[in-house]
């Protein structure tokens, strides 16, 4: 089923990654709803634009992409949403889960990607490979990012990741996908 004219990996040809990361000091990570990261390799075909990306994830109504940037270079993570990340251009390598969690994830991303990560996972830019990593930042509709960095004071926001709903449809794939299978 074509929802878009974004050029998709079909399902079955799909590869996604799927990481559990233990929580870190006040970082949660996936210890407190049990979503995985999830990485989708190469979803969108090689060529498709962040217009493109945009105009396909308002298609299929999951999230609403919110901003093109890179990604920060300090370890962060939001407690009042789950992320979806496209990646839109160039190629880096990312760290998930806080730098000194010996269970991070550090995968090298590139043009194609998307993750989807869930509320309280720590995340941050090691290195842009070729100088012109983009993103598109998309967040479930209604959704709008908090920023957390695992520092005392935060307990409150960490404790509300428990109540928050994850994706009743896939971001990417809409009725069917890898998100749904959690």
């Amino acid at each position: 089923m074509t929802i878009s004219k974004a050029a998709l990996t079909p399902l079955k040809e799909l590869r996604v990654s799927s990481h559990q990361i233990a929580s870190l000091g006040r970082i949660p990570n996936t210890s407190i709803q049990g979503k995985p990261l999830l990485i989708y390799h190469s979803a969108f075909h090689a060529g498709t634009s962040a217009s493109t990306i945009e105009s396909h994830l308002t298609t299929v109504g999951v999230v609403d992409p919110q901003w093109r940037y890179t990604m920060y270079s300090t370890s962060h993570f939001h407690s009042n949403t789950h992320e979806v990340l496209s990646i839109a251009s160039g190629k880096a390598k990312l760290c998930f889960g806080g730098e000194d969690n010996p269970g991070r994830v550090e995968p090298l991303v590139e043009r194609g990607d998307v993750i989807v990560v869930p509320a309280g996972v720590a995340h941050r830019l090691l290195e842009d490979m070729d100088g012109g990593f983009t993103m598109v930042g998309s967040y479930p509709k209604g959704r709008y990012w908090d920023m957390c960095y695992g520092k005392e004071g935060e307990d409150e926001k960490v404790k509300g990741i428990e109540h928050l709903e994850w994706f009743d449809r896939d971001p990417i794939y809409g009725h069917e996908g890898p998100a749904l299978k959690v």
